[in-house]
């Protein structure tokens, strides 16, 4: 076993990309990815700032949270979280980001690459109402490429089979793991009380 430190390296294993893989790469957004991105109710975020260090961070709402501005742009509002800010940190940073969106029960996604911004203009904020309530800050991303992805890795998980689904939950509650993790001495929040709190906390 050895480490592939070259490009020419990586080719002497892989193909050259030809073909649908190649001219697929769109500039905007098309009617298809409008579409998509209308209908995803989910998508992760991939960032990075000065260190090099990577992140990915889950962003979801009822479809159409994400909203297209126009061919070149989409809007991403910021809901309530844990105020960590690190993909807003690195967007400072580098304003580098790539997204993938998901449609439940399809295998296909949507990936999108561009540079971010974080915006808090209060027409742009106010787009985003719910329940009276506005997001703190909106990422306006400036589209570069657009394209679909493959299937296989979707079909490979099986991720959307309902026999693939497990009937009881298979690892702790999120209280316990980080108890654990932490060696914490607070007691243990029941999922139930868990998910009660998140609830009034989503807007």
């Amino acid at each position: 076993m050895s480490k592939i430190e070259t490009t020419d390296e990586l080719r002497q294993i892989y193909e050259t990309p030809k073909g649908r893989s190649v001219i697929k790469v769109l500039d905007r957004l098309d009617r298809h990815a409008r579409r998509f991105i209308e209908l995803s109710p989910f998508l992760v975020l991939a960032s990075s700032g000065n260190t090099g260090q990577a992140d990915a961070s889950p962003r979801g709402e009822a479809p159409g949270f994400v909203q297209v501005v126009d061919d070149y742009t989409i809007a991403i509002p910021d809901r309530p979280g844990n105020n960590r800010l690190d993909t807003m940190e690195n967007i400072l940073e580098r304003p580098e980001i790539g997204l993938i969106f998901f449609l439940p029960g399809v295998n296909e996604t949507l990936r999108i690459n561009g540079t971010a911004e974080v915006r808090d203009d209060n027409d742009l904020l106010g787009g985003f109402e719910v329940d009276g309530k506005l997001p703190a800050t909106v990422l306006l991303v400036h589209v570069r490429e657009v394209y679909l992805h493959c299937a296989k890795a979707l079909m490979r998980s099986r991720l959307w089979e309902e026999d693939a689904k497990h009937g009881t939950r298979p690892i702790p509650t999120m209280g316990r793991m980080i108890k654990d993790q932490t060696s914490s001495t607070e007691p243990d929040e029941p999922e139930d009380q868990m998910i009660k709190r998140y609830r009034k906390m989503l807007y």
